[in-house]
């Protein structure tokens, strides 16, 4: 056949017989995919990002679903240990005589150095990325804002409430992050979804208020205004934080493996980490760090050890907290967080070798009815899911 010669043109098929299928070259995109046809440059490519990088670890969404919920629930852990023993940590470092707001801020950003351990034990783990370093950081950067406000004023609320306001407060975040997912993250609410947070919510209420905590000493009425509002904004930064990384992680980053969140844990934590030093020497606060640790009612290597502490839980806990938001949404990481509040009672009376009340019992078991309602409505979704995809493949099959 001459060089410039249609090959549409060429004639009969081999022995005479024209073919009445097209040339494979000549199949429409959903015609080659359903062919089954090149399978195994289908699976070569699965094994590549959205970049175009060879992933070292599986997709997210490539897990079998038992690993998925292992996942899951390994992340769970980390969030309700994380934050149950950061905040008494906190707590006690503002009761032991501990005044420094950018101090309890910095605590909560400054133990990222442990998120290395990962790395440094499997090298193999971390993420190749052609994606522009400068809107990586770009990103972290405004998450690492946001983070270190949040935290700074979750930390006024701790230095001038009581244990059971502060908790009371708190147990308001998963309504706000219910109508910022709802508009943000399109999340579709279930009557067992509903249940969850009405639940949940009640249930750290009931903990807050069963709580007898006294007042601080020495908080006029104006630091305590100044505590309640701060907590209340503290709570809605929480829920729109979420939403905002989970947008983040969708559009932006583009990578669906456990080792890009500790990636962006990192960098957000560097930058907030920055950014409370710059506010600890700004405020002055630095200047009373010298008087904090000699005058600490539990001795300075008890002041140390706190906020060392404080920092490597609040890490635990955020690694769960942005794990959940990846891996399931920001709603059910916020579900999650308010749970926590409900197991303080639990956590203070473990800590403290105290009784728990038996309305401190209730909240516990209003929590777990709350927790494992939102759960079973995954499940539920795991069993509709499979279902469909027997009757798509009987379907296939019959035909």
């Amino acid at each position: 056949m001459p060089d410039d010669e249609d090959p549409k043109a060429a004639g009969p098929a081999k022995g005479g017989v024209r073919s009445i299928l097209p040339p494979i070259t000549e199949l429409k995109r959903w015609q080659w995919r359903r062919s089954g046809l090149f399978r195994e440059t289908d699976n070569e490519d699965s094994k590549v990002d959205n970049d175009g990088v060879p992933s070292s670890l599986p997709p997210i969404n490539k897990l079998k679903r038992w690993q998925w919920w292992c996942l899951v629930f390994v992340n769970i852990c980390f969030l309700l240990i994380g934050q149950g023993s950061a905040i008494l940590l906190l707590r006690f470092y503002y009761d032991q005589g501990g005044h420094s707001k950018w101090t309890g801020t910095l605590a909560q950003n400054a133990g990222f150095p442990i998120l290395f351990i990962p790395f440094i034990l499997f090298p193999s783990i971390k993420e190749p990325s052609n994606k522009s370093r400068m809107i990586v950081w770009l990103v972290s950067f405004g998450l690492g804002a946001l983070i270190a406000s949040d935290n700074l004023l979750y930390s006024v609320g701790l230095a001038y409430l009581s244990h059971s306001s502060y908790l009371l407060i708190c147990a308001t975040q998963l309504t706000f992050s219910a109508i910022i997912s709802f508009f943000m993250n399109s999340q579709k609410f279930t009557i067992l979804i509903l249940n969850s947070i009405v639940v949940l919510s009640l249930s750290a209420s009931l903990a807050a208020v069963s709580d007898s905590s006294a007042k601080h000493p020495g908080v006029n009425r104006t630091k305590y205004a100044l505590g309640v509002v701060s907590t209340l904004a503290a709570s809605v930064f929480y829920a729109l934080l979420l939403s905002v990384t989970q947008l983040s992680l969708q559009k932006v980053i583009k990578k669906e493996t456990f080792s890009v969140v500790l990636e962006l844990q990192i960098r957000t934590s560097i930058v907030a980490s920055c950014l409370s030093i710059v506010g600890l020497f700004a405020s002055g606060e630095w200047r009373i760090l010298r008087v904090e640790v000699f005058s600490f009612d539990d001795g300075s290597l008890s002041y140390v050890m706190t906020l060392i502490w404080a920092a490597v839980a609040w890490q635990v806990c955020s690694v769960g907290v942005v794990g959940l938001t990846f891996v399931v949404s920001p709603l059910f990481s916020s579900a999650i967080s308010t749970f926590s509040l409900s197991l303080t009672p639990l956590a203070i009376a473990i800590a403290y070798n105290r009784t728990v009340s038996s309305t401190k019992m209730i909240a516990i078991l209003m929590g777990l009815w709350g927790f494992w309602t939102y759960v079973y409505q995954y499940f539920l979704d795991d069993h509709k899911r499979k279902s469909k995809h027997m009757t798509c493949t009987h379907s296939s099959s019959s035909v």
